[in-house]
């Protein structure tokens, strides 16, 4: 069973950032403008008392620009990325270390996960190395053993990561019963040749190249500390 470790200065709580869409108004700013000026145009139209050709004209090129306006603040509106809805994973927040653990090595995994956990998607992870689980951090799931499934095991001996994006959409999921059920999505990143860091957040599709590069990295650093 794995040991509680509580480290006051790296035990954060996490809260839960509202994504909003900061061109919001600049994505419908065409809009506004080509319906107002639909608007004047009809009501310049209405009370003018005598039509000539030449307003004829300009107005026949207002409706044209105004109708551009809309229709291009409708396509902005359509190419806007759609950010994956989040849900809460079930289960506990916690933070475990195995006990018998070196204080260096403690605080070098403490560190880790803290970063991971504040500075990426990541809700939940496990360090697995040498046959044994040395860390559980974030929110947890009743199981605490982590039995190598065919995709940890493919990272382990490809050293390769593995991400997948939408986790419901594969059948190899089942191995990550040691994960919140409703973990979205997974990184399984390789720590040296004996172990790895396996990482779940609460949106499919959410962890962003950035996010990916500072994983290995820390992976990397995690597996000097470790093999040492």
């Amino acid at each position: 069973m794995l040991g509680l470790c509580w480290v006051s200065f790296l035990n954060p709580t996490y809260g839960i950032m509202t994504k909003s869409d900061p061109n919001v108004v600049i994505r419908r700013l065409p809009i506004i403008v080509g319906g107002l000026g639909a608007i004047l145009l009809f009501i310049n139209r209405i009370f003018t008392p005598q039509l000539t050709n030449s307003q004829s004209r300009t107005d026949v090129l207002g409706v044209i620009l105004s109708v551009f306006l809309m229709l291009t603040g409708f396509l902005w509106q359509q190419v806007q990325a759609r950010i994956p809805d989040s849900v809460e994973l079930i289960g506990e927040e916690g933070f475990e270390l195995a006990p018998d653990l070196s204080e260096a090595l403690k605080t070098e995994l403490a560190w880790a996960s803290h970063i991971l956990l504040t500075n990426t998607v990541t809700k939940t992870l496990v360090v697995y190395y040498d046959g044994r689980v040395l860390l559980r951090r974030g929110i947890l799931a009743e199981k605490s053993e982590l039995t190598p499934g065919a995709i940890v095991k493919r990272v382990l001996e490809k050293q390769k990561a593995v991400y997948l994006v939408d986790l419901k959409v594969y059948p190899g999921r089942i191995e990550f019963d040691y994960l919140p059920s409703n973990t979205q999505g997974v990184i399984c990143q390789p720590i040296g040749d004996k172990g790895v860091m396996v990482l779940g957040a609460n949106a499919p599709r959410s962890y962003t190249k950035q996010d990916e590069n500072w994983i290995a990295a820390i992976a990397n650093k995690l597996a000097v500390t470790v093999d040492g």
